[in-house]
Parts: structure tokens; sequence; C-alpha cells
């Protein structure tokens, strides 16, 4: 075969990526998968944009995503003909068809949005493209022994610390893991979040026995870039191995439910709700944007519920 090469660390022959070859294979064809060349080049162009406009990296990777599903489905048109009724078009025949998400909907409506807002000669008026409606899905909450659990799981010290700090600051994994030492100001009991999601910084208080735990952990691993290293000295914690810390204290807690790193700082919110807090203070502390976001809190919230008497109990 022309142009083949064989990997002898992978142990793993290497065929070019071509039409023939995905025919021979029973691979979809690659004008399914990929974007003609003017797509390609429009979607390189729309990251730099976007970066040029300071949005994080998942921000960009997820639009660049929702923009290139758009375009692969229209390979065969050039972008200038494109029109909102092929916006209806694709919406009906790939996303409702194959029965994607709302919320994956939405991702791909804010992209071509935003895409066609910023690009001259086109026939796509974004005025009336239209979000959709959004399923109304609450957070998934632990109760307080079930957070105890996991969080009394690792006997490793900075395993223990770091999913303490999502619970007790109400941290995102983002956020975690770009804490640097000088974020901690032990005098005013508090930690700095830069950059948090939407470029926005906060405060989150920091409680007497996390900084206890703070400077038990400072004395045992001596942190010099990040607050939580990873095994080479100034890089961070990576997300992965974070994810199967928290899985291994599921484990070892005997806990089944498919609990993931944002529970706990859904579980945070729920649980500052249930003690009294005021929701416009968890809205600051959460770094929401909007009250409606943090209001949803409200329903998930069962202190209120649990003291109701069902008619059942006087029959």
């Amino acid at each position: 075969m022309e142009c083949v090469n064989f990997f002898i660390l992978r142990g793993k022959w290497h065929l070019p990526d071509t039409e023939a070859y995905r025919v021979l294979f029973g691979l979809p064809s690659i004008t399914s998968t990929r974007p003609n060349a003017e797509g390609q080049q429009a979607i390189e162009k729309f990251r730099q944009y976007l970066r040029s406009k300071r949005y994080s990296e998942n921000t960009i990777s997820t639009y660049c995503d929702a923009l290139k599903s758009f375009l692969v489905f229209y390979n065969t048109k050039r972008i200038a003909e494109l029109t909102n009724e092929d916006i209806i078009v694709y919406n009906n025949q790939y996303i409702l068809k194959n029965r994607l998400s709302a919320s994956y909907q939405n991702q791909i409506v804010n992209a071509i949005k935003l895409f066609f807002s910023i690009i001259r000669n086109t026939k796509i008026d974004v005025d009336i493209i239209h979000r959709p409606k959004r399923a109304k899905v609450l957070p998934n909450v632990l109760s307080k022994e079930e957070v105890k659990a996991i969080l009394e799981a690792h006997s490793n010290v900075k395993h223990k610390m770091m999913l303490s700090m999502i619970y007790s600051c109400g941290l995102r994994c983002g956020e975690l893991l770009a804490l640097k030492p000088l974020h901690i100001d032990s005098k005013r009991n508090i930690v700095l979040l830069q950059n948090s999601k939407g470029k926005k910084d906060r405060i989150a208080p920091l409680s007497p026995k996390i900084l206890e735990m703070l400077r038990e952990y400072y004395k045992l691993y001596k942190p010099t870039t990040y607050l939580f290293e990873g095994q080479t000295a100034g890089n961070p914690y990576d997300s992965r191995s974070l994810q199967m810390v928290l899985k291994q204290a599921l484990q070892k807690a005997r806990i089944t439910k498919p609990v993931t790193l944002h529970w706990l700082r859904h579980s945070y919110a729920t649980h500052l709700l249930e003690s009294g807090t005021d929701l416009r203070y968890i809205q600051e502390l959460l770094g929401h944007n909007s009250s409606k976001t943090t209001e949803i809190y409200t329903h998930v919230s069962t202190k209120s519920i649990q003291q109701i008497k069902s008619p059942f109990d006087d029959l």
C-alpha cells in the first residue's frame, strides 16, 4: 500500500485518511465528519476571534465544535449562501432527529448567532434566531452525611484537602486547580478566586476548620506555584486525576450515586440555603451573574418540604 507507515512504539499500521480507505473499511465519508476548506478556515478565524475577546478555552472549544457541526451539515454550501431556513432544517434534521439535548441545541444557537454576527456577506439574520426553551433540570445534591463520608474516605492528605476545599468553598473544579498559595488570605479568612467563570474575580470565606487543614497540608507538601500541584512541581494537579480521586472516595464510602465534583458545589449551596443563608449571599459566593441561576436551589432544598404533614397521616 502506498504511504503506509508502521509505528514501532505503538505497534500499529498507519494509513492516510483518504476517501478510498474510508470506503474500504466502512468508515463515514470525510465530507460527513469534516468541514470543507472554507468551513475549516472560518472555524479557525472564529477561534482566533474568541481568543482575542478573552473567552475561556472551554468556551472556545465548545463554540467551535458547535459551529463545526453546523458547517459539516452544509458541507456542499458556501457560508455566504446559508440562510435562516437552513438553520431550521439543521435543527429538525440533525438536532431533533438525533434527540440531542436542549442544552446542546442552545450551544449551537449561541455559536451560530455569534459567528454570523461578526462576519460580512451573510444572508442570516441573527436577531430572529431564537434559543430553545431549556429543560428545567434540578441540580443533584448530597446529604451532609454523604458529603462527610466522601470527605473522610481518603487517608491521603492532599486528596482529602482538595475535595474538602471544593465543598467548603463551593468551588468549581477549574477554580480549585487554578488556586495558588498567594490566593489564601489566612488573616482575613478568605480565598481569592481569580478569572473564574465569566472572567470574574470573587472571594470565598475560609472556615476555621478548613484553614487548619490547609496549614497542615502546606507543612506536608510545601506547594510552590499552585496550591495543588501534580507530580511535577510547579504544574497544577490534573483535572482527570482529581475526578479519579473522587471516584475512589465514592468507592470507599460505598456511595453508588453517579456523583461528580460539581455535586459538591451544588450541595454546598443547598446546605447553605437550608441553614438560613440569604439567597443573595449564596449568589455572590457562587459567582452567579443572575439570581435566577441561584434560585434553582430553592427547588432542591428539602428542609421546608420535609416539615409538611401529609393528609394521608390523618386518615
